[in-house]
């Protein structure tokens, strides 16, 4: 049974089309480097196949990018300070069930999300 695309997945996999449009990168070429055969790669661009936490993160690491990149493209998570010292100012703005936030909370700080977001 088909599984219903989320609005957060179309808008990542649309994303992924945008920076292949830019970098002119063929789905082949991507496959290859990022380790996913050809044919899973088609099934997650036209929404018949999941765009998982390990997919998303073998096409990051083929792009050169962080996966909260590709989630917030064009915009980049974390905006550089202009030179000031001081902490960078951070802007993301999501709506997620309990599950995928914590997903994105791991895979943004890590394990330790909770102690860093309560300092």
């Amino acid at each position: 049974m088909k599984e219903e695309k989320t609005e957060f997945q179309i808008r990542v996999v649309n994303n992924i089309r945008k920076i292949m449009k830019i970098r002119d990168l063929k789905q082949a070429a991507l496959a290859m480097d990022a380790d996913i055969s050809q044919k899973a790669l088609s099934k997650i661009m036209t929404g018949t196949q999941n765009l998982t936490m390990d997919y998303l993160s073998k096409i990051a690491k083929a792009l050169s990018l962080r996966e909260i990149d590709i989630i917030t493209w064009p915009d980049r998570y974390v905006l550089a300070n202009s030179g000031e010292e001081g902490p960078a100012e951070v802007l993301l703005q999501m709506r997620l069930t309990k599950e995928k936030k914590d997903q994105v909370l791991k895979l943004v700080f890590g394990e330790n999300n909770i102690e860093i977001l309560n300092k």
